[in-house]
């Protein structure tokens, strides 16, 4: 049972100077992460969030939410929790959507970011003004912040690409989907093959009338479990070696592992593994061998029902379900942000044009995101600290965040799709953000909350 939401402080009064307290905008999981630095940090800071409550994507319930209910996470918990608050340890491996949200439910309790935040409060504009930024809500009413850091997640605006010719079915996006239930009594087809799209076109093995997946592309799928071990476990032991070099170590084990793929009708894998995102799935292929899913290529053209891919095979279909992606949208202040997939800021946090303006939340990388949100906002809590008390570190990292170009590839050459332009290896990403930090005197990662994390805060916050 929940207890009672604090009322929270009002938003600031309009004042002028370098100490105004900085607005995090979102209480997903990058916004949880950045304001717990930003008190770790002794800044004050005003914390806005559009639901009304905290979890982001993951809480099912949230409007607009891309959750489904089969949906787990694609990183073993042992690597996927944030520094100091590990998942808890009778979690799963994979633990489900719902355990996620009452992981973060209790990491914001146990360090008091609960009663900071404004609830039901959503942001419409965020603007420069003058020497600071001005907040406007949906209300109109509006505050002035010397930094903001935008948190609001990048899996909100769906990229749904148009179906060649003339189909008359029904059409939506993986955005809309929750259960399988959808499927029941229909031929579906999945289109896209990253995580999303390969849960759901196995939801579909189970529930609908046919079910078949679209794939433009052959990929490399990783098993969530090697020798009985999550596969990121099992990866992260070579993560000390060159990319490479893991990869030419990996490769043939996955070969090995899964067969060859086109005996099941998928393609073969038209790059190197760790060129594209990593495709974590188990039951796909489960699927694919049993007969329950039946793979196809990219589609050719549509009439009526009927699908026709580019290798001249047809299928009659009910149901299109595009998990093609999103685009990683930020309509509160797009025009700082610039591109839409790839918005330009320096180790994915920082902008480089925009004084003061962060995101975190934006980074597409081939590890579990939140130790890497983590960092981030480790990074730029300190950053506004020290910029604040003048120091020469927080002068450093200024000059780095408009001159500095890491190459954060780890040796690899990604996929040149519009998903991977600005993608990074976690590895290479987290070598030189530990350098950095290091070298300016910032810490690396938080300790475990005081008083004590316990089993009956995480049972309190469900």
């Amino acid at each position: 049972m929940t207890s009672p939401t604090p009322t929270p402080s009002p938003l600031p009064a309009e004042t002028a100077g370098e100490n105004l307290p900085v607005c995090v905008i979102g209480a997903g999981p990058a916004g949880l992460a950045v304001a717990r630095a930003l008190s770790a940090q002794g800044v004050d800071y005003v914390h806005l969030e559009r639901h009304s409550r905290v979890g982001g994507l993951w809480d099912i319930e949230n409007p607009g939410t891309p959750m489904y209910e089969s949906a787990h996470f694609i990183s073993s918990r042992t690597v996927s929790g944030f520094s100091g608050y590990p998942m808890p340890e009778d979690y799963p491996d994979y633990p489900r959507h719902d355990q996620i949200l009452s992981y973060l439910q209790s990491f914001a309790d146990a360090y008091g970011l609960i009663s900071r935040i404004r609830f039901d409060t959503a942001v419409s504009d965020i603007r420069r003004d003058g020497d600071a930024w001005r907040v406007t809500l949906a209300d109109g009413s509006h505050s002035r912040h010397g930094q903001v850091v935008v948190c609001t997640g990048s899996q909100w605006h769906p990229f749904s690409p148009e179906i060649p010719g003339s189909y008359t079915g029904e059409v939506r996006h993986s955005v809309e989907y929750r259960s399988p239930s959808l499927f029941a009594g229909k031929r579906v087809l999945v289109v896209g093959g990253g995580n999303s799209g390969c849960d759901i076109a196995c939801d579909a093995a189970r529930t609908a009338d046919r079910a078949v997946i679209s794939l433009r592309r052959g990929y490399w799928f990783i098993p969530k479990h090697v020798f009985g071990v999550p596969s990121d476990i099992v990866g992260g032991k070579g993560s000390f070696l060159p990319k490479p070099l893991e990869r030419a170590i990996l490769q043939p084990m996955l070969r090995l592992l899964t067969g060859d793929p086109t005996r099941l009708g998928l393609q073969k894998p038209d790059h190197k593994l760790f060129e594209t995102h990593p495709v974590v799935n188990s039951m796909l292929f489960h699927h694919l061998q049993h007969g329950d899913i039946s793979a196809r290529p990219g589609i050719r053209r549509a009439d009526g029902l009927t699908i026709e891919f580019t290798d001249g095979s047809a299928e009659e279909i009910d149901l299109v379900l595009m998990a093609t992606g999103y685009r990683h949208r930020v309509p509160i202040a797009q025009e700082y942000f610039g591109d839409e997939q790839h918005p330009d800021l320096y180790l994915n946090c920082a902008s480089r044009e925009h004084e003061g303006l962060f995101g975190v939340g934006f980074i597409e990388t081939n590890s579990g995101a939140y130790h890497l949100f983590d960092r981030q906002a480790h990074l730029i809590a300190a950053f506004i600290a020290g910029s604040r008390r003048g120091t020469a570190s927080a002068a450093e990292f200024e000059r780095l965040r408009r001159a500095d170009q890491p190459d954060l590839s780890g040796g690899l050459h990604f996929d040149a799709s519009p998903r991977h332009r600005g993608y990074v290896d976690a590895d290479a990403y987290v070598k030189y953000v530990t350098k950095l930090s290091r070298r300016l005197g910032w810490p690396l990662e938080a300790r475990g909350p005081e008083p004590r994390r316990t089993r009956d805060r995480l049972e309190a916050a469900v």
